[in-house]
């Protein structure tokens, strides 16, 4: 089974954290997400995907950034 995942990115937190979800103008939910790395050499979306790996209980390889590989609006897909 795969699922597309609309993530919303905050980076330079504190901490690395899921910290809940919106709704966007269309109605469709949006996952935010703290990465406490800076978006330089893609640190950010390497550590993306090593907290939804784990926060979703998969192997970080089937997690994959399918949109928005260099903007804070992201779409995942998890296999």
């Amino acid at each position: 089974m795969t699922m597309k995942i609309s993530i919303k990115v905050i980076t330079h937190a504190k901490k690395s954290e899921v910290v809940g979800d919106d709704v966007d103008l269309f109605g469709a939910r949006i996952l935010r997400v703290k990465i406490s790395q800076p978006p330089e050499d893609g640190k950010a979306n390497k550590a993306l995907i090593e907290l939804l790996a784990e926060y979703l209980s998969v192997k970080k390889n089937s997690i994959t950034i399918i949109a928005g590989e260099k903007s804070t609006h992201k779409i995942i897909e998890v296999k």
